[in-house]
């Protein structure tokens, strides 16, 4: 039996432009001096991190399969074992110009961001970076979003332990098997289409297989329709940051004190997310006066935000809740009044916002959803991407991941990771994306962007520092 992609994971892989790769990922900065219980028998190199890769990888299995596309789109493609795996070709060793500094790392990461994945193999990659300045290391990984669902770990969560100790599993004898041809797919799901006459039959008489679904699709399509139009009625406020970009990408990392953030959030009755949301907003106030010193500074930039940042009972299991990097939760869009000067003023109105369109069903949303999953066939991907990507631009100006919850110290290879920054990917339509972790009592951001639209994004991370400031010092 094959194993198919499900239909929000096929979305994903068919999202992608031509020419490019949907993928994100995650930054670990190992403190080499912060490890004093570590087990020093396994240092951080390149053998060790090979080695600890090749014994967790029996618990994310993706990452040795390749995705094989079906002829003609006649059904989704599968998940199928590559007989030609080479931990070494995605796992690469890479170096700064010493001593290493932050912005040499994000410049560096910028450039592997920018580069697509390679379909013909699995989809991820990760890379050793040393040369940093205290002489730590940093680990660097990249997947694409169709590995990472709600319920699938991404590689840096796999490889991390939650205490010195490393956690070895027992030894995983993994044998590919014999990837499927072109023409198998084809006749497979052929078959597979026409092997249950039962159902069919069961449809025609009560009405509840796959007659009955096609019959009830037509509903289901209009009310669909229905809500994307209200999504696109209301229309989202021009920006700067929806102009067409290019396929470079900028990176660079901000971090803050939690606490800090948490008093401010007591002082004005509100919560650690509406300062984020507050101080996101100060940013982009910031950045659009450089853009254009001449233009008022008016309106409002709309954002998509993650629906656990006002009901943390959205998520769905405790193993979702301790995560940095998540795909498809569910959202909702709100609006930063970067109009308002007044810092005091805009926390107030960030948090009135918040709390009103998490509840408005108009802008809710379940996350990206496959259109028409229900058919299993994919004849136009093209078709579908371009959809996706057209009603995201119109939904949003920036997307923003945020934790669902802190993350407890995590470990590499016994060493304590410092620092752990969850790298959004760069939707297609939106020239800046903004991921938030909170981590080791500080909340850290990244921001990835399109370096032909915002080529002064170090900037963002000065701008953070700013933006906070502003908020501790007022009354």
């Amino acid at each position: 039996m094959v194993n198919r992609l499900s239909p929000r994971e096929a979305m994903y892989y068919f999202m992608d432009p031509t020419g490019a790769t949907s993928h994100l990922g995650a930054l670990l900065v190992v403190d080499e001096a912060s490890s004093e219980k570590a087990d020093q028998t396994s240092p951080v190199d390149y053998p060790s991190l090979v080695s600890l890769v090749e014994n967790r990888l029996q618990v994310a299995p993706r990452y040795r399969q390749v995705v094989c596309p079906v002829t003609m789109g006649l059904a989704r493609p599968v998940w199928a074992d590559d007989p030609d795996f080479d931990i070494n070709f995605h796992i690469r060793r890479s170096g700064l110009p010493r001593p290493g500094s932050m912005s040499d790392l994000a410049d560096l990461i910028a450039r592997v961001m920018s580069r697509p994945l390679d379909r013909s193999r699995p989809l991820w990659e990760m890379y050793l970076i040393e040369g940093l300045a205290d002489g730590g290391h940093a680990l660097l990984t990249k997947t694409h979003r169709c590995l990472v669902d709600t319920h699938g770990p991404e590689m840096s969560e796999v490889i991390t332990d939650e205490s010195p100790q490393v956690r070895r599993l027992d030894p995983d004898v993994w044998m590919p098997g014999h990837p499927p041809g072109a023409a198998a797919l084809a006749i497979g799901a052929v078959a597979e289409a026409v092997s249950r006459p039962g159902e069919l039959l069961e449809s025609v008489v009560a009405g509840n297989g796959v007659i009955g679904g096609v019959r009830s699709l037509v509903g289901f399509t209009v009310d669909r329709v229905g809500d994307l139009l209200a999504q696109v009625t209301d229309s989202t406020p021009s920006s700067p940051l929806d102009a067409p970009g290019t396929s470079s990408q900028m990176f660079t990392v901000a971090s803050i004190p939690r606490r800090d953030c948490a008093k401010i959030a007591e002082r004005h009755g509100c919560t650690v997310n509406d300062v984020v949301l507050a101080i996101i907003g100060g940013v982009l106030r910031r950045w659009l006066l450089s853009y254009d010193v001449a233009a008022p500074i008016t309106g409002t930039v709309r954002v998509e935000i993650p629906l656990t940042t006002r009901d943390p009972g959205v998520i769905t299991s405790a193993e979702c809740g301790d995560r940095w990097v998540d795909v498809g939760a569910p959202g909702f869009v709100t609006d930063l009044p970067i109009g308002e000067d007044n810092p005091t003023v805009r926390l107030a109105q960030v948090a009135g916002l918040a709390d009103r369109y998490s509840q408005s069903s108009r802008r809710v949303t379940q996350g990206p959803r496959p259109i028409l999953s229900e058919l299993g066939v994919v004849p136009f991907p093209e078709l579908g991407s371009w959809a996706f990507r057209s009603w995201g631009k119109r939904g949003y100006n920036v997307p923003i991941a945020i934790g669902a919850a802190p993350v407890a110290d995590r470990y590499v290879l016994g060493r304590k990771v410092s620092g752990i920054y969850s790298i959004p990917g760069l939707v297609a339509g939106h020239s800046l994306s903004i991921g938030v972790v909170e981590y080791a009592g500080a909340l850290r951001f990244a921001f990835t962007a399109d370096r032909g639209v915002i080529a002064d994004l170090p900037a963002l991370a000065d701008y953070v520092t700013e933006s906070f400031e502003e908020l501790v010092g007022a009354d």
